[in-house]
């Protein structure tokens, strides 16, 4: 009697919860016709994380025993279905379905939104530019890997701007028909994720399965659901997607592994209090050059976060560099060095990284 007693107070508050959700969402779809009139981003990070902030503030006060993280997994949902009752836009990310690329779009945009995958990194930056997507997603940067190349130089050959960073922990699965790990004979992951998993291959004597490379660890999830005696390394969403069930969770040598990614799209976010900015920057070709440019970030007293340098591609041997600093362009000072400097401005947006 006494469980039927939770249960029942359990009901009691989900069918108030269900009321004020649906109040939540009549209020959103006002505001998502107020901001068509006006033509406004209906992805604002800094709102998202101001309300996170509060709630999770709230429940710390009111002694709640839901934790930030908790609040946040959440509310983030619930952001991501505003968002599409706000407005349908469409999110283009690096393809295919099934990607980590596809996961971190999840994350912020939500499983219903309207995604398009993309096969290259460039392409994204393209549909973003031409307007075929509101948003693009790409990776532009591992902890072990370093940055990716192709978006540094894509930033600078679009008009695109950075609008948010997400930072994703990369774990990979091991998914299989074959519920006897003894029994698997081949092994489906694209040779980077096959590298980094050595540690438990060899731990389950999966080292003397036969290894076929894939383009992709989606691709790798698709083949396995096809084989009862094979086995993909994948991100969980894929095996997810393809119905493969999950035999490990996170099977990778380097538990540390991170990468970043970056939302893109058309307009600038809000100061949150806590941003990053990103921009590039050109130094004459002379002794000193870069050391100058450096100098004047400390007279500003400005942190800066990341320097990286990508040749111009052209018949010279000069280079350009990608800074992160902390900052948004709308502070005084922030705004003053990048246009003495005359650095391009590639985003100032919410710190996640």
């Amino acid at each position: 009697m006494d469980l039927l007693k939770l249960r029942q107070e359990i009901d009691n508050i989900d069918n108030e919860i269900i009321r004020l959700l649906n109040k939540r969402m009549e209020i959103v779809k006002k505001v998502g016709e107020l901001k068509n009139t006006i033509n406004a981003p209906i992805y604002r990070p800094e709102r998202e994380k101001e309300i996170i902030e509060r709630l999770s503030e709230i429940s710390k006060k009111e002694g709640g025993i839901l934790t930030k993280e908790e609040i946040e997994a959440i509310f983030l949902e619930i952001f991501a279905i505003s968002r599409a009752l706000e407005r349908k836009e469409r999110i283009a990310f690096l393809g295919p379905v099934g990607t980590y690329t596809h996961q971190a779009a999840e994350s912020r945009f939500g499983a219903n939104a309207k995604y398009l995958p993309v096969m290259n990194i460039e392409g994204v930056f393209k549909a973003v530019h031409s307007k075929e997507a509101k948003y693009g997603v790409v990776p532009i940067e591992n902890n072990t890997e370093g940055v990716v190349g192709i978006t540094l130089d894509s930033l600078k050959k679009y008009d695109v701007k950075i609008v948010a960073e997400i930072c994703m922990e990369i774990h990979h699965s091991f998914a299989s028909m074959c519920e006897d790990v003894s029994k698997i004979k081949r092994i489906y992951s694209h040779p980077q994720g096959y590298n980094q998993c050595l540690g438990f291959l060899e731990t389950y004597g999966l080292l003397e399965a036969e290894f076929i490379p894939t383009k992709s660890t989606a691709e790798a999830a698709k083949i396995a659901s096809k084989d009862p005696e094979g086995g993909a390394i994948c991100s969980k969403i894929a095996a997810k997607l393809y119905n493969v069930p999950l035999l490990f969770e996170k099977i990778e040598d380097n538990k540390a592994n991170r990468t970043r990614f970056i939302i893109i799209s058309d307009f600038k976010t809000n100061p949150s209090g806590n941003d990053k900015t990103s921009v590039i920057a050109k130094t004459s070709h002379k002794s000193g050059a870069l050391f100058e440019l450096l100098k004047k970030f400390k007279e500003k007293e400005i942190n800066l976060l990341k320097i990286e340098s990508r040749p111009m591609k052209d018949d010279t041997f000069n280079t350009l560099f990608y800074i992160d600093f902390e900052g948004h362009i709308n502070e005084p000072k922030v705004k003053e060095i990048i246009e003495n400097e005359n650095m391009i401005w590639l985003g100032s947006y919410l710190r996640d990284c």
